[in-house]
C-alpha cells in the first residue's frame, strides 16, 4: 500500500503543477489568431485600380495587380545576421574590426550611383530567430512569444504570403540555401536547392552550395523570383563571435559575391540584400538587443530608383514593411495579413513630380484598404484587440480615406494634376494622415499580441502556490500517510475528476469549445479544497489518528519557538525570491542575488549550532562516548569547530570561483561574458590555447580522481562485480576519449583540407563512443548495481578484534571506541561450526555502509561526464566546482544535522527545509556559472551537434541535447540529492 500511495501522490501532485503552470503560460505566452484568408486580383482593396484609375487615367499592366509594376524580376538575397554595422562602410576607420568595411561594394555602389542604391537600417522584431523572420518578412506579420519555440520545428506558413502570392500569379520562384524555407513553403518553388542548415558549426556547406548554383540562375531565364539565403555569416557568429577573423573572410565572400550578382542584373530585375536579424557582441541571436534587432537592408536597381539625399543617416524600416513593398513592385496583391506600410519613396518614378505624389498616395491607399480588411476580418474571428483602440483606428481609416477621394476629385480627366497652390501641401497632409493609419495599426497589434494575460498569470501561479503548501502538509504527515490516504489522496482525487467531468459536460451542453487546459484548471482547483477541507478537519478531531498526526507534524512548531524559526526562515527566504520574479530588475541580477543568499542559508545555519550550545554539547550528550572522554570536550569542540569553518571556506570559494563563469544579459551594457564562456577554437593566441586546454583537461581528471578516491575511501572498489570494473576502466577511457574531443574541436580551421576531414570524423565517433559508453554504465547499474565485497574468513577469536593497549588520554578517541563497540558486535554475531577444529567464522563487508550512494554516485558521474561534453570544454572547471561546493554543502549539512538530532535526543531522520531551499538556489547558481542566461540569445545551440556533423533527422534528440545542456546544473543537483540522503538517514 504505501507503494500505490506513494506513486498516486506524485502522479496527482504532477497534475496539480502542469495545471498552474499551463495556466500561467497561456496568459504569458499568447498565440495570435492566424486567419487563412487569401488576397487575389478578383477582390482588389478599390475596384479602380484594376484597370487603371477612371480620373487619373494611370494605365495598369496586364501583368500587374492592384497596381502597375515597376519590375518583372527580384533578387532576394538573404544574409543571415547581416548586422547593420556589418553592411555600413566607415572609410575613415583606419583599424577596423574583422567584421567592419568587408562589404565594401555597397559603399561605392551608393556613392558611384546614388538614384539607383540605398542603404537601410532594418528593424527586426522579437524574438530574433531564423524562421520568425521569414515568417514576419512573408507575411507582413508579428510573432508572438509561442512562435520562438517552433523555431526548430517549423512547419508550413498557413497564412498569406509573398510566396504564395508569387506562385498564384504564375511567377517562378527560385530558392537556394537554408532548408528552412523548404519547411516553411513545401512545393511552392519552381526549383530549389536547399541545404541543412541546423548545424552552426558548419560554415561553408550552405554559402558553397548556393554559389555553385546562383551565377548560372541569375544568367539564366527560367525564374521571376530568386532567394538566396546564406548562412555562413550567421555560424561564423555563433561558433567564434563577429570579433574573428572567421568572420572577415566570410564577410569577403559575401562582397564578391554581391559584386558578380549586381554585375549579372537586368534592367527589370530589382535587388535586395538583407539580414533577417543581427547578432550579439558574442554571436548569438533570439532577444531584443539593439544588436540583434537592427540589420541591414540594400536596394539597388540598374535604373534610377531613388530621389539622391542630402543626408548621409540612413533610414529606418521595418522588417514587415518590406511585405506590401515587394508586392506591389512586382505586381502581386499584399498578403491579406499584412499589417505592414509600403515603402512608398520608390513606388513611383521619381523625376515624374505631380504623378510621383499621386502614385505614391495610390500605394498607401491601397495599404490603407488592405489593412483596413486585415482588422475587420481578425475582430470577427479574436477579440484580444481592445474594442477602443479598433474604434479609434477606424476613425483614422475614415479621415485618410475620405482625404484621399476628395484629392483625386481634383484631379483631371487626363491624369495631369491641378497646379493649384496648395496641392503640394494637401499631397503631403494625406500622406502623412496615411502614414499615421498604418504606424498606429502597427503598434496596436504589436501592444495586443504581446500583451500577457494577468488573470491567467494570477490563478496560474496561486495554483503553484497551493501546490507547494499541499506538498509541504503532506511530508510533514508522511509519518501517517498511510493510515490517512483516503482522506489526504482518494477525496481530492475523486472530487477533482468529479468537477473535471462536470465542466466537460457543461461546455459540451453550452457549445462552448473545449479546452483540457481549464479542465484540468477546475480539476485542480477542486482537488485543492477537498484536499485541505479534510486535512483541517481531521486536525479538529480527536481520534487517534489525528493526535497523532498533530504531535508529530504541529506540536513541535507551536511549542518550541526555535524550531518554528528554523522552519520560517529558509521558506520565508524561498517566498521571498519567487515574489522578487516578478522584478524586473531581479530577473536581470538573479545569479548574483541567489549566491548572496545561498551563502547567507549556510553561514546562518553553522552560526545557529554555535548559538544553541551543540557544537559544545555534541560530545556531552553522546550515549555511547565514555566517561572519561566527555572531560577532553573541548579538544572535540574545537575540532569540529575547525572542520566546520573550513568547509565553510571552501563553499564560499567554490561561489567566489564559480562567478568567473557568468554571461551577461543584454539589458547590462557595461558587462563583459566571462572569457571562459569562448571555446578553445576561438581563442587566436596557442599559448593561451593550450594553457586553457590543460587546464581544461587537469579539471576533468581531477573530478574522476576524486570520485575514484570517495569509491575508495568507502570500500567500493573492492568488489569483482561488473560495476567496479567499468568504474575502474570505464571512467578514464571516457575521459581519454573527451580529451581527444576537446583537442580535436581546437584545431584551428586554417589547416590542411586532409586534417579537417579527419578532424571531423574524429569529432562525429569520439562522442558517439562517449554516448554509448554512458549508456552502458546507465545498464550496467541498472543490472546489478551492487558494490559491496564480501570476505568470508576464518580465524580465531584473539585475532578477531585489535584489543585497547595505552592509555585512553593519550590515544586517540577511535582507538578506544572503535575496538570496544567492534568486540561486542562480534561476540553476538559469532557463529560457531560443529568441525574438528572449532573455529569462528566471520563475514567482512566493505562498502556497506555506502551500498546506496555508491549506485547513485556512479550514475552521477556518468551523467555528469556527459554534460561536460555538451558544454565546450572550459566549463570543465566549472562543473568541477559545482562537484566540490555540493559535496561542502552536503558535509556541512550532514554534521550539522547530526549534531541537532543527537544533542536534541531525536531519533528519527529528516530533512530540513533550509537544506532543501540552499540546495534548490545552489542548482539555479551553477544555472548561471555554467554560462546560461534565461533568454533566447544565450542558449547555446551547439550542444545538439555533439557528435552529429550532418545534423539530425528529426527534432527530437536535439532538442533534448540542447536540454541537457541548458539544466544541467538542475540535473546534477536533482540527482546528487538522493545518495546523501539515503547515506544520512543510514547513519543516523
Amino acid at each position: 500500500m504505501p507503494r500505490i500511495v506513494t506513486v498516486l501522490t506524485l502522479c496527482w501532485t504532477c497534475l496539480l503543477f502542469y495545471a498552474g503552470l499551463g495556466l500561467f503560460l497561456s496568459g504569458f505566452l499568447l498565440v495570435r489568431v492566424e486567419l487563412r484568408h487569401r488576397s487575389s486580383c478578383r477582390e482588389a482593396p478599390i475596384p479602380a485600380a484594376r484597370g487603371g484609375h477612371p480620373e487619373t487615367g494611370l494605365s495598369r499592366d496586364l501583368h500587374s495587380c492592384w497596381m502597375s509594376r515597376r519590375f518583372s524580376r527580384a533578387v532576394l538575397l538573404v544574409i543571415d545576421a547581416l548586422r547593420f554595422d556589418f553592411a555600413k562602410y566607415n572609410p575613415e576607420n583606419r583599424n577596423p574590426k574583422p567584421y567592419q568595411n568587408k562589404l565594401d561594394v555597397i559603399h561605392h555602389t551608393l556613392v558611384s550611383k546614388p538614384e539607383h542604391a540605398r542603404l537601410f537600417q532594418f528593424r527586426a522584431d522579437p524574438p530574433t530567430t531564423t524562421m520568425q523572420r521569414i515568417k514576419g518578412m512573408t507575411t507582413g506579420t508579428l510573432p508572438t512569444f509561442i512562435d520562438v519555440g517552433s523555431n526548430f520545428a517549423s512547419s508550413a506558413i498557413q497564412e498569406d504570403n509573398l510566396i504564395l502570392q508569387f506562385v498564384q500569379n504564375e511567377k517562378k520562384v527560385v530558392f537556394m540555401g537554408d532548408d528552412t524555407w523548404q519547411g516553411l513553403f513545401p512545393n511552392k518553388f519552381f526549383k530549389s536547392f536547399p541545404f541543412p542548415s541546423f548545424n552552426v558549426k558548419d560554415l561553408h556547406t550552405v554559402d558553397d552550395g548556393i554559389l555553385q548554383h546562383i551565377y548560372t540562375t541569375v544568367a539564366g531565364n527560367e525564374w521571376d523570383v530568386l532567394i538566396a539565403h546564406f548562412l555562413g555569416v550567421d555560424h561564423c557568429g555563433h561558433k567564434y563571435g563577429p570579433h574573428h577573423s572567421a568572420m572577415a573572410e566570410k564577410l569577403s565572400q559575401m562582397n564578391k559575391m554581391l559584386r558578380s550578382v549586381i554585375g549579372q542584373l537586368q534592367n527589370d530585375t530589382l535587388l535586395v540584400v538583407l539580414g533577417d536579424h543581427g547578432m550579439t557582441n558574442t554571436g548569438d541571436h533570439g532577444g531584443d538587443s539593439e544588436g540583434e534587432v537592427n540589420a541591414a537592408l540594400f536596394i539597388y536597381s540598374t535604373h534610377p530608383l531613388f530621389e539622391i539625399k542630402s543626408t548621409e543617416d540612413p533610414d529606418i524600416v521595418s522588417q514587415i514593411d518590406l511585405v506590401p513593398t515587394l508586392a506591389l513592385l512586382l505586381g502581386v496583391p499584399i498578403p491579406y495579413s499584412n499589417i505592414g506600410m509600403v515603402m512608398d519613396m520608390f513606388i513611383s518614378e521619381p523625376k515624374l513630380e505631380n504623378n510621383q505624389y499621386l502614385e505614391q498616395a495610390k500605394a498607401l491607399h491601397i495599404n490603407v484598404m488592405q489593412v483596413n480588411r486585415f482588422l475587420e476580418s481578425y475582430s470577427y474571428a479574436a477579440s484580444d484587440l481592445p474594442v477602443t483602440k479598433l474604434k479609434y483606428l477606424k476613425e483614422l481609416f475614415s479621415a485618410a480615406v475620405a482625404e484621399y477621394n476628395d484629392l483625386i476629385t481634383n484631379v483631371q480627366i487626363s491624369g495631369k494634376v491641378v497646379p493649384d497652390r496648395d496641392f503640394h501641401s494637401r499631397f503631403q497632409k494625406l500622406l502623412i494622415s496615411q502614414r499615421r493609419y498604418l504606424r498606429e495599426t502597427k503598434e496596436v497589434c504589436r501592444e495586443s499580441w504581446a500583451r500577457f494575460n494577468p488573470i491567467h498569470m494570477l490563478c496560474g501561479i496561486l495554483l503553484l502556490a497551493a501546490t507547494c503548501i499541499q506538498c509541504f502538509l503532506v511530508s510533514e504527515t508522511a509519518t501517517t500517510f498511510e493510515s490517512l490516504y483516503t482522506q489526504l489522496l482518494l477525496y481530492p482525487v475523486v472530487w477533482g475528476l468529479i468537477a473535471g467531468l462536470t465542466v466537460y459536460i457543461w461546455m459540451l451542453i453550452a457549445d462552448i469549445l473545449v479546452e483540457p487546459l481549464i479542465i484540468c484548471f477546475w480539476i485542480a482547483v477542486a482537488s485543492h479544497v477537498s484536499f485541505h477541507w479534510n486535512f483541517w478537519r481531521a486536525r479538529l478531531d480527536n481520534d487517534r489518528i489525528v493526535n497523532k498526526l498533530i504531535q508529530s507534524s504541529s506540536a513541535g512548531i507551536q511549542q518550541n519557538w526555535k524550531s518554528c524559526v528554523k522552519f520560517l526562515v529558509p521558506l520565508g527566504i524561498l517566498l521571498l525570491r519567487c515574489l522578487a520574479m516578478f522584478s524586473n530588475s531581479f530577473v536581470v541580477t538573479e545569479g548574483q542575488v541567489v549566491s548572496f543568499l545561498l551563502k547567507s542559508i549556510v553561514i546562518v545555519t553553522i552560526l545557529n549550532l554555535k548559538w544553541n550550545g551543540k557544537l559544545t554539547s555534541y560530545y556531552l550528550t553522546a550515549p555511547f562516548v565514555p566517561e572519561m572522554q566527555k572531560n577532553s570536550g573541548s579538544v572535540s569542540y574545537r575540532r569540529e569547530s575547525f572542520y566546520l569553518i573550513g568547509l565553510l571556506m571552501a563553499f564560499l570559494l567554490c561561489i567566489l570561483l564559480s562567478s568567473n563563469f557568468y554571461n551577461c544579459r543584454e539589458e547590462l551594457t557595461d558587462c563583459e561574458p566571462s572569457t571562459f564562456l569562448k571555446p578553445l577554437s576561438r581563442l587566436n593566441n596557442s599559448q593561451q590555447r593550450n594553457f586553457h586546454y590543460i587546464l581544461s583537461v587537469s579539471s576533468l581528471a581531477a573530478l574522476v580522481y576524486l570520485i575514484r578516491k570517495w569509491f575508495l575511501h568507502y570500500g567500493n572498489l573492492n568488489s569483482s562485480h561488473f560495476v567496479v570494473f567499468f568504474v575502474r576502466l570505464g571512467f578514464p577511457f571516457i575521459v581519454f576519449c573527451l580529451c581527444c574531443y576537446w583537442a580535436v574541436n581546437a584545431v584551428p580551421e586554417e589547416t590542411s583540407i586532409k586534417l579537417q576531414e579527419l578532424t571531423k570524423k574524429i569529432a562525429a565517433v569520439v562522442p558517439g563512443i562517449v554516448f554509448v559508453l554512458v549508456m552502458t554504465g546507465f545498464l550496467i547499474v541498472l543490472w546489478n548495481p551492487i558494490t559491496v565485497f564480501v570476505k568470508d574468513s576464518r580465524q580465531s577469536d584473539e585475532t578477531l578484534a585489535r584489543s585497547y593497549k595505552g592509555s585512553p588520554e593519550m590515544e586517540d578517541d577511535s582507538l578506544y571506541v572503535v575496538p570496544l563497540i567492534y568486540r561486542k558486535m562480534q561476540r553476538s554475531m559469532n557463529i560457531h561450526f560443529n568441525d574438528n577444529q572449532m573455529k569462528t567464522r566471520t563475514v567482512a563487508a566493505y562498502g556497506l555502509g555506502t551500498v546506496y550512494s555508491a549506485a547513485f554516485l556512479v550514475v552521477l558521474a556518468l551523467l555528469t561526464l556527459l554534460l561536460i561534453m555538451l558544454h565546450n570544454e572550459r566549463m570543465s572547471l566549472a562543473f568541477l566546482l559545482l562537484f566540490l561546493e555540493g559535496f561542502s554543502f552536503l558535509e556541512i549539512h550532514g554534521t550539522a544535522r547530526n549534531l541537532s538530532l543527537r544533542s536534541d535526543n531525536i531519533g528519527y531522520f529528516s530533512v530540513p527545509w533550509y537544506a532543501v531551499t540552499a540546495w534548490a538556489f545552489a542548482a539555479t547558481q551553477f544555472f548561471y556559472a555554467t554560462g546560461h542566461q534565461p533568454t533566447f540569445p544565450a542558449i547555446q545551440w551547439n550542444a545538439a551537434f555533439v557528435g552529429f556533423i550532418e545534423g539530425h533527422s528529426t527534432n527530437i534528440l536535439p532538442a533534448l541535447l540542447v536540454g541537457m545542456n541548458t539544466f544541467a546544473s538542475h540535473i546534477l543537483f536533482a540527482g546528487s540529492w538522493i545518495p546523501p540522503v539515503a547515506a544520512l538517514a543510514i547513519r543516523t
